[in-house]
């Protein structure tokens, strides 16, 4: 959530400042501001909403200057209202801010009891009080950042502008991410690579607790002591056309179509298909003495760990605990020794995850980290990572990270078994053989777009819609209900077929769509039985299945969808797909902002 740009430059930057925000719109917001220092004067120009509106204050009242910072607001404290929008402003700086100061109300008290005047809402706005408070009192803006940072308890990633200093900005970083990027007599900040993509491919990272005085062609770095530290200056491989929709509509419905090329991408990592073996990364611990997984995520990642779950306990058959990150660490959870701890991400940087793994970590746990950001915070801290290979994923609702991150836990829980001596070589090999047919199994399912775009004016209508599945669609249930939710704004629920008659059937009358995931083997029976309780209710049936499970069970359906006939090892992959397009679609057909839908941020780095 929000995004961060910094830039001081040997030329205007207000227009690339704004390019660096739409390049994070990806990440969730609802107001945006820039601020640049020309003259011995902070010029800040803030709108609420999108930032074409922000776009159009600049060209009402431009903001010249060879020195800015810039942001987009995800709304945490206060409305979002321009007052809120960073950046946040005294008479001698300016600063942007992505995380949360968990202390704002004892801080603000005692800066308003000493005559400080406030105007947002935000936490945000102490920080600036504080940091100009010192500026005033004649320090540096050196030693003011280094006085105030220690006052700060929560997670921040910081830009700061001071008037009298056009030539410089400061950064910080605790529990948020922030990057250095370097150009040719310019330097940047940013929350991520893909920000500073069209400015310079040379980046390094901000660990925990840094900071950094940035000036024209150089930048300065210091730890949480105040120490002077070298980061590695690495080369970020991000460019401008990452985010560019090509012949798509949408983000999400490019990054729905790329899943069978990502899929094959991130296979590669894992699996050696002349040797018919699945491999993993280097790791300095000995994964066969791993007695106990413990599985932490959000969201969609989570339901990504709840099929993990199924796999590590029948291949591996290693006991699986799974939480939400959220409330992992609140119910003191009992971390036995030899454990592993599991954490499943997109960004890497998700707030309550990675505090998550910091918890398990000081409890002796080995870490293994999933996520598609190789130099996050969870990479750069697990003792085993396990990088998926979705490429920059820009719109809010996830859909390649989950097929990618699917891919990666079932080589993950192949090559458990293996070493645990559950697996035997040909079933390995047998394995490795369905995870190479998972990139053709995508594209057959895709190749039904179409279909699916036709039923869902059938589905858009509808105040409540319910997914139902058994064993690993179960999770695919709930993960297609999210998906509705998250961009269409329709209610939806995903249940366990066998869980409809113990309270959920009593929802079913025929204004509810619902969508059952089965595709034909051991299970399809019995949620076909389900189907019929519902059916039966007046139910408006979608059953999403092989040809061999239509035939069988099609008759009657309000519409169907047919998918390439798979091994259950890798039915989740290709079934994500259908939930996917129908979410889409229907958003499609209701109007709603399908890469920005409101309230949602793609990376959460606030608890």
């Amino acid at each position: 959530m929000c995004g961060i740009i910094g830039i001081v430059g040997k030329q205007e930057v207000a227009d690339r400042l704004v390019e660096g925000l739409r390049r994070m719109e990806y990440r969730g917001y609802d107001s945006a501001g820039v601020c640049t220092v020309l003259d011995g004067q902070l010029i800040r120009r803030r709108a609420e909403g999108k930032l074409n509106n922000l776009v159009k204050e600049l060209a009402g009242n431009p903001g010249p200057g060879l020195v800015g910072i810039a942001h987009t607001r995800w709304a945490t404290h206060g409305a979002p209202t321009t007052n809120n929008a960073h950046p946040h402003a005294t008479g001698e700086i300016a600063l942007v801010h992505n995380g949360i100061i968990e202390n704002f109300k004892q801080l603000r008290d005692a800066l308003i009891a000493r005559g400080r005047t406030f105007e947002s809402e935000t936490d945000t706005e102490v920080v600036a009080h504080l940091v100009s408070e010192e500026v005033e009192a004649g320090k540096s803006p050196v030693d003011a950042v280094k006085a105030v940072l220690p006052q700060l308890r929560g997670a921040f990633a910081l830009a700061i502008a001071f008037r009298q200093h056009p030539d410089m900005l400061i950064g910080a970083r605790l529990g948020s991410p922030l990057v250095v990027g370097y150009g040719e007599g310019e330097t940047y900040l940013g929350s991520d690579a893909l920000a500073l993509a069209p400015l310079t491919q040379k980046i390094a990272y901000l660990d925990e607790g840094d900071w950094v005085i940035v000036t024209r062609g150089n930048a300065e770095i210091f730890d949480k002591d105040n120490k002077p530290v070298t980061r590695e200056v690495t080369t970020s491989g991000v460019t401008a056309a990452a985010v560019e929709k090509g012949p798509y509509r949408h983000f999400m419905q490019k990054e729905i179509f790329e899943q069978p090329t990502v899929v094959a991408q991130t296979l590669q990592s894992y699996i050696r298909p002349v040797e018919q073996q699945v491999a993993l990364p280097q790791m300095d611990f000995d994964l066969s003495t791993i007695k106990r997984i413990t599985i932490v995520a959000c969201g969609t990642s989570y339901y990504a760990g709840m099929v993990a779950k199924y796999w590590f306990e029948q291949f591996a058959r290693v006991p699986v605990d799974l939480d939400f990150a959220s409330e992992f660490r609140y119910r003191d959870p009992v971390l036995e020794a030899g454990g592993l701890a599991l954490f499943i991400s997109q960004s890497g940087e998700t707030a309550d995850t990675l505090a998550a793994l910091r918890h398990s970590k000081a409890q002796g746990q080995k870490i293994a980290v999933v996520v598609n950001v190789p130099t996050s915070s969870m990479a750069r801290e697990a003792d085993l990572l396990l990088p998926t290979h979705a490429g920059p994923e820009i719109g809010v609702a996830s859909t390649k990270a989950f097929t990618c991150q699917l891919a990666v836990l079932a080589a993950l829980a192949a090559h458990l078994a293996v070493v645990k001596g559950r697996m035997t070589r040909d079933e390995e090999q047998e394995v490795v053989h369905h995870l190479t047919e998972v990139p053709a199994a995508l594209n057959a399912a895709l190749a039904h777009d179409a279909e699916i775009a036709e039923l869902a004016p059938l589905i858009a209508p509808a105040r409540d819609v319910l997914y139902l599945g058994r064993g690993p669609d179960y999770p695919l249930a709930l993960e297609g209900a999210l998906k509705l939710k998250e961009i269409s704004y329709i209610h939806a629920e995903g249940y366990a077929s066998g869980e409809m008659k113990h309270g959920p059937i009593a929802l079913i009358d025929e204004a509810v769509p619902v969508i059952v995931l089965a595709p034909s083997g051991p299970l399809f029976e019995k949620t076909v039985s389900n189907m019929q309780e519902v059916r039966a209710r007046g139910g408006k049936i979608i059953l999403v299945s092989d040809a061999e499970g239509l035939a069988e069970a099609g008759e009657g359906c309000l519409a169907t969808i047919e998918m390439p006939k798979v091994h259950p090892l890798i039915a989740p992959l290709v079934y994500a797909v259908p939930v996917q397009l129908i979410a889409y679609h229907v958003a499609v057909a209701k109007g709603t902002d399908v890469d920005q839908p409101r309230n949602l941020a793609k990376s959460v780095t606030v608890e």
